[in-house]
């Protein structure tokens, strides 16, 4: 049998759940629904059943759960020496993380780390990204994600991908954004984020980089799914992430102005100081990995349109 296979059936049995098991795990439910098939398989027992209220231990997994702990407990210490012996990284590192995990990868990040470095854990602190640069410059956080340009003094970056940004507003505005200007924008309400986050700097450098006053907020929100929310009820504009707001926009409840936005890099972010050390170069590598996998399929994708 597997490790995997022993860390998946004492979560599932845990939580009682597989979907809450395949999240703390940081796989699919279809992959901790093979792993605990494969070892049921292979002892010859039922260990689960299943019924509309969640998965509970069967008698027989009661009767093996105890010794599963031991068991993968004692190849853990056995791994977790071993990488000790071979020089390896080990500790604690606390991560700030911004927006929601499917939009940063966190899931996948974090699942690699567990892989390629079991010694490791990792610590999250979920933010909003002018926050998690004051904390990383302060050491209260290792690194952290950030969305915007990186221009703090001693600061290192490594840019992972771009955010495409957009302006959102009620259905019923489409008259006063049909070839509206920054100008003509700045005169409207808007739904403002708070100052430490990513679309208060993008939008305050958006309307400065044209010579136009930035907008005053009619109410100022620190959350996407509220500011949304106000934006559907007639409030006012708002900035907001693309990838966010195309799901409203395509079934009509809200709409988009066409001008242009620069694009807004996501970065995670650390003091150059620190890039040597051990933790912070090992998640470097691992965020590398996951970059350079993301520009190869861009790139095959490329190809393959341009052959059909």
């Amino acid at each position: 049998m597997e490790i995997y296979q022993l860390r998946t059936f004492l979560a599932v049995a845990r939580c009682q759940h597989l979907t809450r098991a395949s999240e703390q795990l940081h796989v699919s439910q279809p992959a901790v629904s093979k792993h605990i098939k494969a070892l049921e398989e292979e002892l010859g027992l039922s260990l689960f059943e299943r019924t509309p209220a969640g998965v509970f231990l069967t008698k027989s997994g009661k009767e093996i759960f105890h010794l599963a702990e031991v068991t993968l407990s004692s190849a853990m210490a056995l791994t977790n020496k071993a990488a000790q012996l071979r020089g390896e990284v080990a500790g604690t590192v606390k991560l700030g993380t911004i927006v929601d995990p499917e939009s940063l990868r966190l899931g996948e990040f974090l699942a690699r780390m567990l892989q390629w470095h079991p010694m490791i854990e990792v610590k999250l602190k979920h933010g909003i990204s002018g926050e998690i640069a004051q904390q990383v410059t302060a050491g209260d956080l290792d690194a952290g994600y950030y969305l915007g340009r990186v221009e703090a003094p001693g600061m290192g970056a490594l840019e992972l991908r771009k955010v495409v940004y957009v302006v959102i507003a009620p259905p019923s505005w489409v008259p006063q954004l049909n070839g509206a200007t920054l100008q003509d924008l700045a005169g409207l309400p808007w739904v403002g984020p708070n100052t430490q986050s990513s679309q208060h700097r993008i939008l305050h450098d958006l309307f400065a980089d044209a010579g136009v006053a930035p907008p005053a907020a009619a109410i100022e929100v620190d959350q996407e799914s509220s500011m949304i929310s106000l934006v559907k009820s007639g409030v006012g504009l708002c900035l907001m992430r693309e990838e966010v707001s195309r799901g409203d926009v395509d079934n009509g409840e809200l709409v988009m102005w066409d001008g242009a936005i620069p694009l807004c890099p996501l970065s995670f972010i650390y003091l150059e100081n620190r890039k040597t050390d051990a933790p912070i170069a090992t998640m470097l590598h691992v965020l590398e990995s996951m970059v350079e996998e993301s520009v190869n399929l861009s790139v095959s994708l490329g190809a393959e349109k341009q052959e059909i």
